[in-house]
Formats: structure tokens, C-alpha cells, sequence
């Protein structure tokens, strides 16, 4: 790092852009989301780890996927609600949090290729002072930098995205293919119907992962469609964690009827 790195140590978020009237009504909406998501993965965690009866590696699965969603989303909430009740000149952040930020929300997607990105982009100095985005992520970090030897970055990110993209795509379909070549096989109605059930929803939470995930990835590179790209990349980190406890949780026919049976235990004490 050079010293345009350390004049600029204070960075700009330019967060999302809502109008005077709106500003309560969008902190409110996302603040009633925050506290569903929380909610729901809290009590799905204390329930898989307080039922001995649901202490199967199936189930500590399902544990460890609200744990994600959890740091996931605690990640970006907080602050964004705070930006949003700033002026657009006050949302600062310093270089060195934002790191930590960017980090911690790619932590959130797929750990360890996306450190090495954060690596590549913080060993550059950065001449400019605005993270585009209403947090800061390893793209965000890269547009900082005014360096032209970016070369491999370019070419890690480019490659890094399409063959997790591949592989994302080309797993789900082997895996649904399978399934649909069960289904097709079996004679059993009430299997193939709860096969049905359980993965069209799991498809749903996918696609909206899969379209809002690319979406603010691709746009990244196309300021005119910065506010779609903004809209895109806070619904990747709010819609699944707040589908995945219905969809992994609910309907999950053990943790469905332990939920039951608890909510009825806290209502009889109340």
C-alpha cells in the first residue's frame, strides 16, 4: 500500500438510495425482517440442540445452515439500518472494518476462494474513497483501486464465478434428476408427494439465491444499473436466511413436531 491508501483510510458507503418520506418505512420493513430471520434461526438452533431426539447429522445440518444465515445476515442488517436513518454524506466506514466486512460477507457465500480474492484486492493501494454499495464486499474493495495491473484479479474472479456457478447449477440439476427419477419410478404417492412439496420449495429459495446472486455480481460492472444491483445483493442476504427455517425447518416432519410441541409447552406456562 502506498499513501493514497492511508489519505483514504476513511471510506464513503453510498448505501441505497430511499427518499425523505420512505426512509422509516423501508427501516421499518427491513428491521421487522432482521428480527424474523433472528427469531427463526435462534429457535431453530436451540431446538435441534436442546432434543436429544433430534441430534442426528441430518439435523445438525439443518443446525449449522441457520448458524450461516445468522452471521450472514447480522453481517449487513445492523449497519444498513443505521445508513439508512444517516445522510449519504455521513456513512462512513473505516478501511480496516470494511475489510472485516467484506470478509465476513464472504464468508457467508463460500469461505476460502473468497479470502483469497479479499487477498488479491487488499494488497492493491486505492485511490478513491466510495464504497458503491450499501456494504462493503471484495468488488467494492476492487473498485477502490486506480492500479491498471489488475490482471489477476480479473482473471480469478472471472474464472472463480463461472466455475462456481457451473458447478452450483450443474449439481442442483444431477440432484433434481435423480430425484424426478425416483419419483417417476416409485409408485408410492405420499413419497413422491412430499418429495414435491420439499423440493419445489428448495428450488424456490435457489432460484431467488441463484438470480439475486448473479444479478449483483454481473452488475457490478454496469454503474447504470446500480441501484437494481444494490436492490439484488441485500435481497441475497435477507430472502433465503428468512425462507430456509420454513423450507429446511417446517417441513422437516421431526423438527415440525418438536416446534409444535414446544410452542404449545411456552403457551401453557404463559
Amino acid at each position: 500500500m502506498d499513501n493514497r491508501t492511508f489519505r483514504h483510510s476513511i471510506l464513503l458507503v453510498e448505501g441505497i438510495h430511499v427518499t425523505p418520506q420512505s426512509t422509516y418505512v423501508v427501516f421499518s420493513l427491513l428491521l421487522l425482517v432482521y428480527i424474523f430471520i433472528m427469531v427463526s434461526n435462534i429457535a431453530l438452533v436451540i431446538l435441534i440442540s436442546t432434543e436429544k431426539n433430534l441430534h442426528h447429522p441430518m439435523h445438525f445440518l439443518f443446525c449449522n445452515l441457520p448458524l450461516n444465515d445468522i452471521l450472514g445476515t447480522t453481517v449487513i442488517l445492523p449497519r444498513l439500518l443505521q445508513d439508512i436513518l444517516k445522510e449519504g454524506s455521513e456513512r462512513y466506514i473505516t478501511y480496516v472494518d470494511c475489510v472485516v466486512q467484506a470478509y465476513f460477507v464472504h464468508i457467508f457465500v463460500a469461505a476460502c476462494h473468497h479470502v483469497l480474492m479479499i487477498g488479491l484486492t487488499v494488497r492493491l493501494s486505492h485511490c478513491r474513497s466510495k464504497i458503491e454499495n450499501p456494504f462493503c464486499d471484495n468488488a467494492s474493495l476492487f473498485k477502490l483501486s486506480c492500479e491498471e495491473g489488475v490482471v489477476v484479479n480479473n482473471v480469478y474472479g472471472i474464472l472463480y464465478t463461472v466455475v462456481l456457478f457451473s458447478f452450483s447449477i450443474l449439481s442442483v440439476f444431477i440432484t433434481y434428476g435423480k430425484i424426478a427419477n425416483v419419483c417417476i419410478t416409485s409408485k408410492n404417492k405420499a413419497l413422491n408427494s412430499k418429495a414435491i412439496k420439499t423440493c419445489s420449495t428448495h428450488l424456490a429459495v435457489y432460484l431467488i439465491m441463484l438470480v439475486s446472486g448473479s444479478t449483483f455480481i454481473f452488475l457490478h460492472r454496469f454503474p447504470l444499473y446500480a441501484e437494481s444491483r444494490k436492490l439484488a445483493s441485500i435481497l441475497f442476504h435477507i430472502v433465503p436466511p428468512g425462507l430456509n427455517p420454513l423450507v429446511y425447518g417446517l417441513q422437516t416432519k421431526e423438527i415440525r413436531q418438536k416446534f409444535v410441541k414446544f410452542w404449545c409447552r411456552v403457551k401453557g406456562k404463559s
